[in-house]
């Protein structure tokens, strides 16, 4: 297929998923409540409007708090777009008519820019607020032009990179640039992936294993980069990842500008963000003071302006372009780093940039389209992800099976496998916990570091890898309390929309495991050591759930600093000392719907550093080979931590 006929299909493609989101929200805002948007993270209500004010990129926003619900995680997040509406006393909703976009987002905090003061007068006049989600079609918009720009372009590197990335013709490698490079704290294929990126012309992948190191590689051929060229831009697919990368970078002394706002505001990423260097620079006080001339100025009545008012706006604001555009020459110019999410990089703030090298962290998770709005700006790019961890998340099970969700960097890692650099060290998991998913993902070839090989928390005949069968699993004999609050049979439930299954019984059952492990590896050494747990389910209802029983958990509360119950794709690129994974399905079907996606299941059992606690029912999950072959691989763990002639009873739990 040529470059053109297949990025045609992926525009296709992307119309489809875009027109079902599309349906998706509407049919979501037409019949769920508040109620259900509130646990679902989409809606905060009500909410506290705080100040208004003109930030240092001259936008009028509003700053807004959330009052209740803090539990929930929320959806929020920089560039979306949100409405507000509020509650009449009929109790019916009243919507109002302005669409404001998501400036910064925290947990509980989030900065609103909205039309102007107008709006921000009427918010102030209602007593009960709230805000939520809009469906947000700029990332789609931007991601079509992408696709646009990439299939029209006639010559040029992007219509050279276009065309090699859909052919058949091999990628380049030039001259070896790394003539006497030593990179001792690096590991031989570590190192080998820096070099190489360091000879590519076109592009290389750097894929990087669950705990093999990739962001310490990806930092390093940044820093080796910059040794040769002035400048490089860094993108991923979120927020949370680019504020990752730009700290790493940022600790190693190189000048970062951040286009976009951090996924969490801490003062660390700030300071190295567009707006807040831009409010920084000396020449900013002058700039302000213009436009504020600028406002008092339309601000006054009609018949009281001067004579030659139109002439002196137009100077005025001549003078602020000015202004504005030294500032922000001034503040490219002094960075060597320019990092961005993919959409970022159609901020208008990167017209008539171009970069010799592009980093794109998380490109297993990119849609290809996303990636085109970046490499428009490149002559050649660095990929590095896992494509055998999350993939990008689809609505469209049309465009899911036609292959939108076939990213970039998995197709050159198929038809062009010379470009691939396999990180084969890890260093995050004893070796009991790595070989599974190793074996299954990986072909057997990633080893554990010497100094994680074989450590545990608790003793050498701690089982590290551990499956409660939760089909079978009954309280203890004359444990009284736990009898009562578990129902016979455990069964998984559906709570509607696309809220999710739940399963309760299986959610108590976690609960006390990690009683169970807490009491075996001592709760006050756990709290002394600062063990952290993480809980994880791939269902968020369960992940609620979850959280309701850990906040009412007596014998827990003095760990739930330490614990962090969430979904699976959450947990990307996250570790924890002792991990739990609620699996919730149970049925007589056998059905496990998105959990035969392996590499959401790939994510699960690789982010534990010790020790690892599956739960789901045998019955349901093991009719699935995958599933089958994790449950004996459990097993076969389980039993060579038995003492040398001790056999396992038949039917006996596997939990210490």
């Amino acid at each position: 297929m040529s470059s053109f006929l297949s990025l045609e299909k992926q525009y296709k493609l992307l119309q489809k998923e875009y027109e079902t989101e599309k349906a998706a929200f509407q049919r979501d805002t037409e019949l769920m409540g508040i109620d259900r948007k509130v646990k679902r993270g989409d809606c905060w209500y009500p909410v506290s409007v705080g100040r208004g004010y003109y930030n240092s990129l001259d936008r009028f926003v509003v700053e807004i708090l959330r009052t209740a619900d803090d539990d929930i995680e929320p959806n929020f997040e920089y560039g979306k777009q949100v409405s507000f509406f509020c509650r009449e006393g009929n109790g019916r909703l009243t919507h109002l008519p302005f669409a404001c976009t998501v400036s910064y987002a925290e947990a509980d905090r989030m900065v609103v820019e909205l039309p102007g003061e107008a709006a921000f007068a009427r918010l102030q006049a209602l007593d009960l607020v709230g805000v939520q989600l809009s469906f947000d079609d700029y990332s789609y918009r931007v991601m079509f032009d992408a696709l646009r720009h990439a299939m029209e372009a006639r010559k040029g590197r992007l219509a050279e990179l276009r065309d090699l990335f859909h052919s058949p013709a091999p990628l380049r490698f030039g001259a070896d640039r790394s003539a006497g490079l030593r990179l001792p704290w690096l590991n031989a294929s570590q190192e080998q992936a820096v070099r190489d990126v360091l000879r590519t012309q076109d592009a290389l992948i750097v894929h990087g294993p669950p705990g093999t190191g990739k962001t310490t590689t990806l930092v390093e051929a940044v820093c080796e980069v910059l040794r040769r060229e002035p400048q490089v831009m860094v993108c991923a697919q979120s927020n949370t990842a680019v504020d990752w990368i730009c700290s790493q970078l940022a600790d190693r002394g190189l000048p970062v500008l951040r286009i976009g706002n951090p996924s969490r505001v801490t003062d660390k990423m700030l300071a190295h963000t567009y707006e807040h260097r831009f409010s920084a620079h000396p020449d900013y006080p002058l700039l302000w003071q213009v436009r504020r001339t600028i406002r008092q100025l339309f601000a006054a009545p009609r018949k009281s302006r001067p004579a030659g008012f139109h002439q002196k706006i137009a100077r005025l604001r001549e003078r602020a372009d000015e202004l504005e555009g030294r500032i922000r020459h001034a503040l490219f110019d002094s960075s060597r780093v320019i990092a961005c999410t993919l959409t970022g990089a159609a901020n208008p703030l990167l017209t008539g940039h171009h970069f010799h090298t592009l980093f794109i962290d998380e490109a297993a998770q990119a849609l290809e389209a996303a990636c085109w709005i970046a490499l428009a700006h490149a002559d050649r790019v660095v990929f590095a992800g896992d494509h055998k961890q999350l993939p990008p998340t689809l609505k469209s099970m049309e465009a899911l099976q036609g292959g939108l969700g076939y990213t970039l960097m998995e197709g050159l890692a198929e038809t062009k496998p010379e470009c691939v650099r396999l990180l084969t060290v890890q260093y995050r998991m004893n070796e009991a916990l790595m070989r599974f998913s190793s074996e299954w993902f990986y072909g057997g070839k990633l080893e554990a570091a010497p100094e994680v090989r074989h450590r545990s928390l608790l003793d050498e005949l701690d089982t590290p890898l551990v499956w409660i069968d939760t089909s079978t699993t009954l309280p203890e004999e004359g444990d009284e309390a736990a009898a009562a609050s578990l129902p016979q049979k455990v069964n998984e439930e559906f709570v509607g929309g696309t809220y999710g299954r739940i399963n309760r019984t299986e959610a108590q059952l976690t609960l006390r495991a990690l009683h169970d492990y807490a009491r075996r590896a001592g709760r006050q050494r756990l709290i002394d050591e600062r063990v952290d747990i993480g809980i994880i389910s791939p269902y968020r209802a369960q992940v609620q759930y979850l959280r309701q029983l850990l906040k009412r958990d007596e014998l827990l509360r003095p760990l739930r600093k330490q614990i962090t119950v969430n979904t699976v794709d959450a947990f990307q690129g996250q570790e924890r000392d002792v991990i739990l994974v609620s699996l919730v399905r149970a049925n007589e079907a056998g059905q496990i719907g998105f959990l035969s996606d392996l590499r959401r299941m790939n994510v699960a059992i690789t982010r534990a550093r010790y020790k690892l606690i599956i739960l789901g029912s045998v019955a349901t999950l093991c009719k699935h080979k995958f599933y089958r072959k994790l449950h004996a691989a459990c097993e076969a763990a389980r039993a060579s931590a038995l003492p040398q002639g001790v056999e396992a009873e038949e039917g006996e739990e596997a939990v210490e």
